[in-house]
């Protein structure tokens, strides 16, 4: 028998994708990556093969230093319009159930109060911005309508996933595939971003591997709306309350949503857990509730061998996944997307040299494992409470709980609440062996997770004051490098250099002996991302060499 001839399909011919950069994932880092490109106006495709942004509600708050670039992006005001309303305070109670008691308590300044503080301060030792607190489900719609109001530069494909790519001398060819129907299409690009999640395709398409400890603890987060503030703000309006046994309850909205993340106890199985019921034994009570997700989920505590390779270069859980303690996966995710994003651009504008995209993973890769040391130290901590501190005995009353209530307490209190006061970790970190970084001689400031003691390092970020006039000096800064001038030094040099290479340069003069002081040399140049490139105190003989170090090219 003769078989039936197949039937002769038509397959649409398209035209492959010409663009820059391919950005993969639409999270928070692909998207402020894509706001940063298109900030020095550089076209991008970003795909993400979820068909809308995240349903989880993962981070919650959005640290000083990532608002300085939303605030220098432009972004800043409807961000902030989307948070958690300014005038709310950001305190974290410790207590033996919600329901229960409160046994202790860390008070944090409202972001208005912050804003205060940071403006009457005004000597460099703060961020401009103060942090926000805003879910991650609320956080990603806004990056995303910011960049659809203007698609000039950026275009947005959700639904659409990176498939495969290749790479060559002159580019990326990319293969994306349409998550519902299947269907591929072809991108020609000069870079491909990954910032594709903790399973990056880019990443495991690289061969790069993942250094650490994957799996440190098993938790159950429970994604709910209810109104029952006689138990979820038994103890007043709050950000986080948190039990040695019941877990961390986050107020995302201080209105009706919220979120719980608990260990579950030894030998249950995630499978038959039954959300509401594991609600109400965390909580102490149980209350009026709509659960709107309950899931399982794993941190891990890990970094990549390498953020990228040729023209290919990754950033966020892409390259680094940490315990959620102390806020540092989106927001130094957000420092990724920064530095990756003017290089980038500086490469595609031509004034980039062949050592400047080096420099991504020369900078990034110590922050991201020192920001992993930091998020297991303050997990240490919550060990250690329930295990040197937690006494049962504690939820009972009488006076054997009275007492256990009290110690705990005053052991928590002892221990303090790192993770939401590293202000070493949020602003001052440096960029200690970046090969365009104009380095001194002598001892750098010490690094302390801690504290931060503004200064003009090499490699540390600029320190932020207000001038006389009442506005920021950040504002100041051009878009690209910007030579601060605080003495009639002469600039020719360093204009004459920037000028003939195409690198972006702005002059800025500062005449305030007060702001001098803090930023310590009469010369400062700035980076676009508000690093110390090089400082000094004359113009110097070899102002081109200057510009070609910052610039990749020496």
């Amino acid at each position: 028998m003769r078989s039936k001839p197949r039937p002769i399909r038509f397959y649409k011919v398209t035209k492959m994708i010409d663009v820059p950069v391919l950005i993969a994932g639409g999270g928070p880092v692909g998207l402020v990556l894509a706001h940063e490109l298109r900030y020095r106006g550089i076209r991008a495709l970003l795909v993400e093969r979820n068909p809308t942004t995240t349903r989880h509600p993962k981070m919650d708050v959005t640290n000083g230093r990532s608002l300085e670039h939303f605030r220098r992006l432009g972004i800043a005001p409807a961000v902030r319009a989307a948070a958690v309303p300014e005038d709310h305070p950001m305190d974290v109670i410790w207590v033996t159930r919600a329901a229960e008691y409160e046994v202790a308590r860390f008070a944090y300044p409202s972001v208005i109060e912050t804003r205060e503080i940071i403006r009457r301060t005004n000597d460099g030792s703060l961020p401009l911005e103060p942090y926000m607190r805003i879910s991650q489900v609320v956080l990603e719609p806004v990056l995303k309508e910011l960049l659809e109001r203007d698609a000039s530069e950026i275009e947005l494909r959700f639904g659409w996933g990176l498939e495969s790519f290749t790479q060559d001398a002159g580019g990326v060819t990319a293969v994306i595939r349409e998550t519902a129907t299947g269907r591929t299409e072809t991108v020609r690009c000069a870079y491909l971003a990954g910032c594709d999640g903790g399973g990056s395709t880019a990443r495991k398409q690289l061969g790069i591997q993942l250094e650490g400890q994957s799996r440190v603890a098993e938790l159950f987060m429970i994604h709910f709306r209810s109104r029952a503030l006689d138990v979820l703000q038994k103890f007043g309006v709050s950000w986080h309350v948190q039990s040695p046994i019941g877990g961390t309850l986050i107020a995302q909205d201080d209105r009706e949503i919220w979120t719980l993340h608990t260990p579950l106890p030894p030998g249950v199985d995630a499978a038959a857990v039954d959300p509401r019921a594991l609600l109400f034994q965390c909580l102490g009570a149980a209350i009026d509730c709509e659960i709107l997700v309950a899931n399982m989920w794993t941190p891990h505590l890990l970094v990549a061998e390498q953020y990228g390779a040729g023209r290919v270069w990754l950033a966020g859980d892409a390259v680094h996944q940490y315990i959620p303690t102390g806020g540092y996966g989106m927001n130094t995710g957000v420092g990724d997307a920064v530095d990756l994003g003017w290089k980038l651009a500086a490469q595609l504008q031509g004034w980039g040299g062949p050592r400047l995209l080096e420099s991504y993973e020369a900078e990034r890769r110590p922050i991201g494992l020192r920001n992993r040391e930091a998020s297991q130290r303050h997990m240490g901590v919550r060990l250690k409470i329930l295990f040197d501190h937690y006494d049962p005995s504690a939820h009972e009353e009488s006076p054997a709980g009275a007492a256990a209530r009290r110690a705990l307490g005053e052991g928590i209190l002892a221990l303090g609440n790192a993770e939401n006061e590293s202000l070493g970790i949020e602003i001052g970190y440096r960029y200690e062996h970046s090969p365009i970084i104009c380095g001194e001689d002598g001892e750098a400031p010490p690094a302390d997770p801690l504290r931060y003691t503004p200064s003009t390092w090499p490699g540390v970020r600029a320190p932020s004051v207000f001038l006389a006039d009442g506005s920021a000096l950040f504002d100041r800064f051009g878009p690209g490098f910007t030579l601060v001038r605080f003495a009639d030094c002469p600039t020719e040099a360093f204009e004459r250099a920037a000028r003939e290479r195409g690198v972006p340069l702005h002059v800025l003069d500062v005449r305030e002996p007060r702001v001098q002081a803090i930023y310590q040399r009469a010369l400062v140049l700035v980076r676009p991302d508000l690093h110390i490139a090089w400082r000094g105190d004359a113009a110097p003989g070899d102002a081109a060499l200057i510009i070609d170090r910052a610039r990749g090219a020496a």
